[in-house]
């Protein structure tokens, strides 16, 4: 990663790399600022494979931390900002983390939190006054020839974070590459696109496009948080020309009245990512902006993503893409036997982008690869054309009086309707059925659809079967951090009406 930076920057000296809050950063004064960062931490003691957490919101100083790791030889531990403190704990204690990297949290005690995880010897503060940003300016940009080998750890990332048994992904320096191989093979990236980072640069999809920017010497607008107004604020003001995103910010955003005030002609194309999901999301919004190519993907933390994408010739956006080359794709069934084009079972996947392991659980890594596969928990199928489709989670595979029904399908055919925002099906107990579907649902503003009017429109586009039984029209659903619908508090919550 380091040569790769400094590559760019020979060629991109002055071009911003960042632009967080109208701030410019330069691609040197990135690799400065890193190479500092770096610098101080090696005066703290941190040496090649130390663990180094990174606990910030999306920020310069992000990017900074995970090049300081990357120059170091460290490895970097990415952690959502949201966190809270025992989860921060727990996080920490597992990957044997030796110096934290973060700001002032008012709900998190770090005084106690050093004291409670017997490897932390530090924890280091940006935005203080005699902090981590002042401790920078006092340092030079050289640094120590490091001999890094790709199977070196480079990161660990957890998928999230959790007082029971954290799950670190453990991924090596070769695996960097991963990303920025399938983007060269999957779309035209060159060094006039600008693209709109507003997913949390804790999470694989935002790391995404610190890679992007390194490698092919894009500049980043980097946003705190998602905000649908200041999104297509940011599109318009900055010409913006490609970004990926999740379904339920697509969502937000075409909730929006004001949408088709901002100028979006810069866009050359989006994707939607986080399958499964529906291509009424993205066909709405095209129509905002028609020039750019719709793109489907799919991808996971422990795949290096993405691995499939739409590719720039086909329309065909119900399907979530072809294979990158580097990368095999096939449909297991249960026995582990390939199943034929158009069965459907569980999406595996080999080759080098594969992550290193679990860290710290060999038996949730040997569980999950084996005989080189890793198995993704996702549901597919394949066409006769080589086309990927998601049909849902293992877990979102819902036995219904005997039928199984797959919820995303559900919930595609409830988009549909025009007054529909969200919609997110699961399942619930049922004594008659064993299982009975129960969809929670977001209306547009101003609508006065009904839940009997969901369920009627349901009848006439699935089978009586797949039918909710219960509709309950909710101001909001629950999201995670990276903005996908958390449908195991949508679980709970209704275990807690029922009880």
């Amino acid at each position: 990663m380091r040569q790769i930076l400094e590559n760019t920057v020979k060629t991109y000296p002055d071009k911003p790399a960042l632009i967080f809050k109208g701030e410019e950063i330069s691609f040197s004064q990135l690799y400065d600022n890193a190479a500092k960062l770096a610098q101080v931490l090696q005066a703290k003691g941190v040496l090649k494979g130390d663990k180094v957490a990174i606990h910030l919101p999306n920020s310069p100083q992000f990017a900074y931390s995970y090049l300081a790791c990357f120059f170091l030889g460290a490895v970097g531990v990415p952690l959502d900002f949201m966190l809270k403190g025992d989860e921060l704990q727990s996080c920490l204690d597992h990957s044997e983390t030796k110096i934290l990297l973060t700001q002032s949290k008012k709900d998190i005690d770090f005084n106690q939190l050093k004291n409670d995880v017997r490897s932390l010897t530090e924890v280091l503060f940006f935005g203080e006054e005699q902090g981590l940003d002042a401790q920078m300016i006092a340092v030079s940009t050289e640094l120590p020839s490091i001999a890094i080998a790709e199977t070196d750890p480079a990161l660990i990332m957890y998928t999230s974070g959790t007082t029971g048994k954290p799950k670190g992904i453990l991924l090596n320096h070769k695996h960097l590459q991963g990303s920025p191989e399938a983007m060269k093979h999957f779309v035209d990236l060159t060094d006039k696109d600008i693209k709109l980072a507003a997913i949390p640069l804790s999470h694989i999809g935002g790391f995404v496009y610190l890679q992007n920017c390194i490698h092919f010497g894009i500049t980043v607008v980097l946003m705190a948080r998602f905000n649908p107004f200041e999104f297509l604020e940011n599109i318009t003001r900055y010409k913006i020309t490609c970004f990926h995103i999740v379904p339920p910010m697509y969502n937000a955003i075409l909730t929006l009245k004001q949408i088709d005030k901002f100028d979006l002609s810069s866009l050359r194309w989006v994707v939607v990512f986080g399958a499964p999901s529906s291509p009424e999301i993205l066909k709405r919004f095209h129509q905002y902006c028609p020039n750019a190519k719709l793109l489907n993907g799919w991808g996971m933390t422990e795949t290096c993503p993405p691995n499939t994408v739409t590719p720039m010739n086909s329309d065909n956006i119900a399907s979530v893409g072809k294979p990158a080359p580097h990368c095999e794709i096939k449909i297991f069934g249960d026995n582990d036997s390939e199943l034929s084009s158009n069965e459907i079972g569980e999406i595996v996947i080999r080759g080098w982008v594969i992550m290193q392991e679990y860290y710290k659980d060999p038996e949730s890594t040997a569980q999950t690869i084996r005989d080189g596969w890793l198995r993704t928990g996702d549901l597919g199928r394949f066409d006769d054309q080589g086309f990927l489709y998601i049909v849902g989670r293992k877990k979102e595979m819902i036995k219904v009086g005997g039928q199984i029904v797959y919820a995303p399908e559900v919930e595609a055919a409830l988009y549909k309707h025009e007054d529909i925002s969200e919609v997110a099906v699961i399942g619930v107990e049922d004594k008659m059925k064993g299982e009975a579907l129960k969809a929670c649902v977001v209306l547009k503003e101003g609508s006065q659809l009904t839940s009997e009017d969901v369920r009627y429109f349901a009848r006439e586009h699935l089978a009586n079967f797949k039918v909710p039984q219960t509709v309950e029209i909710y101001p909001e659903l629950p999201k995670n951090r990276t903005g996908k619908i958390d449908k195991e508090q949508l679980k709970k919550e209704t275990l807690i009406q029922k009880a």
